[in-house]
């Protein structure tokens, strides 16, 4: 890894992210002696331009950035450092520096776990999933059998469409049921990065 530190006057920007969500925690500056001490410790170091010295993250907090990983930007003057938090990463007790959560995000899929998470909690007669947490966990449960079912059938057929149709039907029915166990999505990631060797 090659880093120019004499194009930006001996300071990189280190972009920090956590390794597991892959949510920007902060943004800090490192020096070639920042770097290596990072390196050598497993705790991200940075050069503090205001105290105008090296402080690594959690000294007094206690909340340090253990080192997953480093790579370095095309232009070799900016790093990405990934990183396992082991508390919060701003000084002013949020997640991020952005005051947002550090969880993990599915993309859609954790759009529309919200959005069955909001008809659990606050049904609306008008809505086919709030009415299926109202019928209980057996009909629940009997979707997600038969969705299953569609799935095997509609795999042994040449028609895509139909095929990821029903995919989608299973996927969404299996949300409602993790909800209605009082589970998500994070839960059962946890478990499969457990059976990961």
């Amino acid at each position: 890894m090659k880093i120019d530190f004499e194009k930006t006057n001996g300071l990189v920007p280190a972009i920090i992210q956590d390794k597991k969500t892959k949510n920007v925690l902060m943004l800090g500056y490192m020096n070639e002696e920042a770097l290596a001490k990072t390196e050598e410790t497993g705790k991200v170091t940075f050069y503090s331009r205001t105290k105008e010295r090296l402080w690594t993250k959690g000294e007094e907090s206690g909340n340090f950035l253990e080192l997953k990983d480093i790579k370095l930007d095309c232009d070799n003057d900016t790093l990405l450092i990934q990183v396992n938090p082991t508390g919060p990463t701003c000084h002013k007790g949020a997640d991020t520096c952005w005051a947002e959560e550090n969880t993990s995000n599915f993309g859609f899929l954790s759009t529309l776990e919200a959005v069955i998470k909001d008809r659990h909690d606050h049904p609306d007669e008008k809505s086919y999933t709030s009415s299926l947490f109202k019928k209980g966990i057996n009909k629940v449960a009997q979707k997600v059998g038969e969705e299953a079912v569609e799935v095997v059938i509609e795999a042994k057929d040449d028609n895509e469409e139909l095929f990821l149709n029903e995919s989608a039907d299973l996927l969404y029915h299996y949300m409602i049921l993790l909800r209605a166990k009082g589970y998500n999505l994070e839960d059962v990631v946890k478990v499969l990065e457990s059976r990961t060797k």
